[in-house]
């Protein structure tokens, strides 16, 4: 298989089942997304390389298996609406997601303020992949006949990365920094 086709050299992409669309639709727009939250994550994890920590080999089982559901978020936004979505997402994935958000988060110190994103490097990564799943989550709302779990995964997804930064800082023993507001 060549990597490279020249098929998209005049600004179209094939979804699944090979139908052509633009590159700026709204559905590539949110595939294409989905596939940058997975690809930060995945630099976000490489700062732990090197990293020694009880949690870590849990951790990086868990990253799979979220990065694995990205591909599955990816698949149900890269099928055309109507057709048959062959690696579909499952309320059990969101779920999955909600039971590591609160067995991470029930370690850590609760929150009384906002905190800045930030801490080691794989924390603050962290933080920026949560914010790229924001943006797919947004643009995810603009195709047509996208399946309501996208929305909710993606949704969920950022939560869980929010709380994998303030996890992966307590791992590591570093604290989270608080907002500390502007003196007027």
């Amino acid at each position: 298989m060549r990597i490279y086709t020249r098929s998209g050299d005049k600004g179209t992409t094939s979804l699944v089942y090979g139908i052509r669309a633009a590159k700026n639709d709204p559905r590539v727009e949110a595939y294409g997304t989905v596939d940058e939250t997975n690809s930060a994550i995945g630099v976000a994890l490489s700062f732990l390389h090197g990293e020694q920590f009880p949690e870590k080999e849990e951790m990086e089982q868990c990253f799979s298996r979220v990065q694995t559901m990205l591909f599955h978020a990816g698949a149900e936004l890269s099928t055309p609406e109507g057709k048959e979505v062959h690696w579909k997402l499952k309320q059990a994935y969101i779920d999955e997601l909600e039971a590591l958000i609160d067995k991470w988060d029930g370690k850590l110190e609760p929150l009384k303020t906002f905190i800045l994103p930030g801490g080691h490097p794989a924390a603050a990564a962290m933080h920026a992949a949560r914010t790229v799943a924001r943006r797919a989550e947004r643009a995810s709302v603009a195709v047509n006949g996208v399946n309501p779990l996208v929305l909710s995964f993606l949704n969920r997804l950022s939560d869980f990365l929010f709380v994998a930064a303030r996890y992966i800082n307590y791992c590591l023993g570093v604290k989270d920094r608080p907002l500390q507001p502007l003196e007027e």
